[in-house]
């Protein structure tokens, strides 16, 4: 694809942009309900074309994990299904007055939150975020470009076509969602020039994907770094829960951001701990790496390096490190850690406070899941990514954090003196 048909496409979401910010709520959750029935109709086809494309990354050899996260069945199907249904419920996020006040000399001021504009989403191997994607900007009022991986170039293109057909029944511009329906990376620098249309990029992906887009472009990007989740087993943990957080953390799913990838255990704890975790996580398959205190207790696991603290494995390997109390674990965190999910397991509300307050991520869990955080479980429906990143967003990524505000000002003829 040349620079002019990537500028064409990128001019076309500039306009669309224009009038989607003027729409209503009620005719963007139209759209969205549209965009179901139309998916649900294509839904056949879609996963018969996927399973083609499935097959193909098999025989290509492409790793499980890749496999997985390419693979849409019935299930991946209809949660895809519920994910824009339940943001279609979610309130309004546009022309919310946040602050307004009138003036001494009557003059009525406002601040009230309006979308960001054109978003440009660049995304590997998952499907889902195609149809998340285009949820959360038609929801924000936002017009979408994407940009999927060429592994799932097919399977993209027909959600993305059922998307379009659904949203320009209920009314929307025909290029509030647009997909760029080439392979290859160069449609992609051509994307990252097009700062005079597009607001915002989000990149979905791996870390040199995610760092390619940042160091080449001048437009904003919302970005995703590493998933280095931490859960950190206090001293008053209790072992039964302990066990249960640390398992469901790492095995719900070892291939996600937010899976647990460095287990830690107060040393006050550990000796009755580790056994039990370790018995767990056998039962799961799960590779253990640990540091010298804990090889002492586990003798027949593997040595954690320096690079497993810094390792998002996004495989079945864990690696565990013994920590002399919550000052060591809280700095163990914020240095190794990547800003995105860490959890505290313990009875002291004290400690648990502690631990919310100077661990520095964008999501703290007590006593729950690192697998929570997310747009699912926080009740914000699709979200188009994890933001790693404190400016604009921080955590998950939903309609609210697609907007951004403007100030408005009602007078009568008012003059400044």
């Amino acid at each position: 694809m040349n620079s002019s048909s990537v500028q064409a496409i990128a001019k076309q979401s500039r306009l669309a942009a224009r009038q989607l910010s003027s729409t209503s709520e009620s005719l963007r959750n139209l759209a969205l309900s549209k965009m179901v029935d139309s998916l649900q109709s294509a839904k056949h086809r879609v996963l018969e074309v996927n399973a083609e494309e499935v097959e193909k990354a098999r025989q290509v050899g492409q790793s499980n994990a890749l496999v997985k996260r390419l693979t849409i069945d019935d299930k991946v199907f209809q949660y895809m299904i519920s994910r824009l249904n339940k943001v279609a419920r979610r309130p309004d996020p546009l022309n919310r007055v946040l602050e307004g006040h009138t003036n001494p000399a009557g003059l009525q001021v406002f601040k009230k939150s309006v979308p960001l504009g054109v978003i440009g989403i660049i995304y590997e191997s998952r499907p889902n975020v195609t149809t998340d994607a285009a949820g959360v900007c038609i929801k924000s009022g936002n017009a979408v470009i994407l940009r999927g991986g060429s592994e799932a170039l097919q399977t993209n293109m027909l959600l993305a076509d059922a998307m379009i057909e659904g949203a320009v029944a209920a009314g929307l511009p025909e290029h509030a969602i647009q997909i760029i329906r080439t392979p290859g990376h160069e449609a992609v620098g051509e994307l990252l020039k097009m700062d005079d249309y597009i607001d915002v990029l989000i990149p979905r992906g791996g870390k040199d994907l995610i760092k390619r887009i940042a160091e080449g472009t001048r437009i904003p990007v919302i970005k995703h770094y590493d998933g280095i989740c931490h859960l950190y087993i206090a001293a008053d943990a209790a072992p039964a829960q302990s066990v249960d957080l640390a398992i469901n953390s790492k095995c719900q799913s070892v291939q996600v951001c937010n899976a647990l990838e460095t287990l830690l255990i107060d040393q006050k704890c550990a000796e009755q701990m580790l056994p039990l975790l370790q018995a767990a996580f056998d039962a799961n398959n799960i590779e253990l790496r640990g540091c010298e205190k804990t090889q002492k207790l586990l003798p027949s696991i593997a040595p954690a390096t320096e690079e497993d603290w810094h390792s998002e494995y996004l495989a079945p390997i864990l690696s565990i490190k013994i920590v002399n109390g919550i000052n060591e674990a809280i700095d163990h965190i914020n240095h190794y850690g990547s800003g995105h999910t860490d959890a505290i397991v313990t009875q002291s509300l004290n400690m648990a406070q502690q631990f919310e307050h100077q661990v520095d991520s964008a999501s703290v869990l007590i006593n729950a899941s690192t697998r929570l955080s997310g747009g699912g479980d926080y009740g914000l429906g699709s979200v188009v990514g994890i933001s790693t990143d404190k400016l604009h967003a921080r955590g998950p990524v939903g309609p609210d954090e697609l907007t951004t505000y403007k100030w408005v000002a009602y007078g009568n003829g008012h003059l400044r003196n």
